[in-house]
């Protein structure tokens, strides 16, 4: 295994860790449900989303605790195997360590507990962004340093002659 392909792996394993260090942190100090003020903007608020990103699918038997966890484990095969085949372009694997440290996190969760921690909940007024965690975060993060790779990538290119 390349000294590069294990930094990589490393800043996906520092991720996982803070995720599941913040998860641990909420369920030991936070009441279910119940929203401790943060900032004007920003609750604490404690939940467990059975489903996927905006509690989609939440509401099913159970099954989806499955499906989600292979879904999951599926992905995180995949992202080793680019992060192995991608190694000279550095902005792609941080992303893609981002991605594969916050899936491996919410794998976890739904391992430990049949749905993934969330505590992050931001607000305007009444109205509420769907609560969230920090794997949640490094995969947004890590999907938008690809976006912006492969935007920069196309605009950096001149365009060809025909």
């Amino acid at each position: 295994m390349s000294l590069s392909l294990l930094r990589y792996l490393a800043i996906a394993t520092i991720t996982l860790l803070l995720d599941q260090l913040s998860k641990w942190s909420a369920l030991s100090n936070l009441q279910m449900g119940i929203p401790e003020l943060v900032l004007p903007f920003m609750n604490w608020l404690l939940l467990l989303n059975p489903g996927a990103a905006f509690s989609f699918l939440a509401q099913g038997t159970g099954w989806q605790r499955w499906f989600f966890t292979i879904l999951g484990l599926l992905a995180c095969i995949y992202i080793v195997y680019l992060l192995r085949k991608s190694l000279n372009d550095k902005l792609l694997c941080w992303a893609l360590s981002l991605i594969l440290g916050g899936a491996l996190g919410n794998v976890l969760d739904r391992l430990m507990y049949g749905a993934v921690v969330d505590f992050i909940d931001l607000h305007y007024a009444n109205w509420h962004w769907p609560a969230f965690n920090i794997a949640d975060s490094a995969i947004c993060i890590g999907a938008g340093l690809i976006i912006f790779g492969e935007l920069r990538k196309s605009f950096g290119k001149s365009p060809q002659s025909h």
